[in-house]
């Protein structure tokens, strides 16, 4: 750690302050967070499990899902046990590392997230649009295919930023005003040029987004133009209903995503303790709202974890009763 951060080199630890200006309310601020969470792992952790065990579920509309829903873990893991950390411990120290570790993860899940909802979006335009191809288009191997490349080009996208920050002298502060390791908050703590950092950070990941939100607009024009040329009243609800949990799920991550980015960017009237708190409610509502969205609104997967709820309830009484 550098004393009096004039000295220019890598720190050893930064000091994660939570959410400057709310540090009175951390204690009740913990409260909401740790239930959003344990209900995001939960939900999320459920969905997996139950698509992983239901052979009925092995499709790749629930392959995507299952993505998701691991990916909503990771982002939200990756963040939330830090911040409650500090909440209630003051435990604000994080390695060098383990900070640029952090923030790799965020930016990679983030991304990867916005991927896995175009595959997902790709995935009803194929099993609308043309249904006779549904099994010989999405094929196992072109499921492989898509999760190497969402992967892949999310994990592309971010790496360089690992060198961005690395290569750049710290000599101002060691103390970064957030909840968890950011690119541009810890750019902004070097004593030199960050100029590459803003445009890389702000253009290529934003790129990759709003390339894959322009592929997802397409995809639903054309399920809309082909539910609407559906000859029964039947067949367009079912097929409307079948994307509607989808359509929220997209609506619930690009939204608060772009309005989070550019808030950050751009707003610079919003005071930094609400920046603060948009940034933490980012990677806990949408992971925490998911598997309820799709519960709700996906039958095979409701009559999944009821089916599954009675078999390991009937164990348990079995068990029991033996038992006794």
């Amino acid at each position: 750690m550098f004393g009096a951060n004039l000295t220019t080199f890598h720190p050893t630890v930064f000091i994660l302050l939570g959410i400057p200006g709310l540090e009175s309310y951390h204690t009740w601020l913990s409260i909401p967070f740790c239930l959003m969470y344990i209900t995001a792992v939960l939900g999320n952790g459920a969905l997996v499990f139950v698509i992983l065990n239901e052979h009925t579920l092995h499709e790749p509309m629930y392959v995507f899902l299952s993505m998701l829903a691991g990916t909503d873990i990771l982002l939200s893991t990756t963040t939330v046990p830090k911040a409650l950390a500090i909440f209630w411990f003051h435990a604000g120290e994080i390695a060098f590392d383990a900070c640029i570790t952090q923030m790799f993860v965020i930016h990679v899940a983030f991304v990867a997230e916005s991927g896995i909802l175009l595959a997902m979006a790709f995935d009803r335009y194929v099993a609308i649009c043309t249904p006779l191809r549904y099994t010989a288009i999405l094929t196992p191997m072109a499921i492989g295919k898509m999760t190497l490349a969402i992967w892949g080009r999310s994990i592309g996208t971010i790496f360089p930023i690992i060198f961005l920050l690395k290569r750049l002298p710290y000599c101002r502060t060691n103390i970064i005003p957030h909840s968890y390791c950011e690119h541009i908050g810890v750019a902004r703590l070097a004593c030199t040029d960050i100029t590459v950092n803003i445009w890389y950070g702000f253009s290529v990941p934003m790129a990759s987004v709003v390339l894959d939100v322009a592929l997802i607009g397409i995809s639903y024009t054309l399920i809309l133009q082909a539910v609407f040329r559906l000859p029964s009243q039947d067949a367009r609800h079912k097929a409307l209903n079948t994307c509607g949990s989808h359509i929220g799920v997209i609506l619930l991550f690009f939204i608060p995503s772009f309005f989070t980015f550019l808030t950050h960017r751009f707003g610079k009237n919003v005071p930094h303790h609400i920046h603060i708190l948009l940034a933490n409610l980012y990677v806990l509502i949408p992971p925490m709202l998911n598997p309820i969205i799709y519960g709700a609104k996906t039958k095979q997967i409701r009559d999944s974890m009821d089916h599954m709820l009675s078999i390991y309830c009937g164990e348990i009484l079995r068990k029991l009763t033996v038992s006794s």
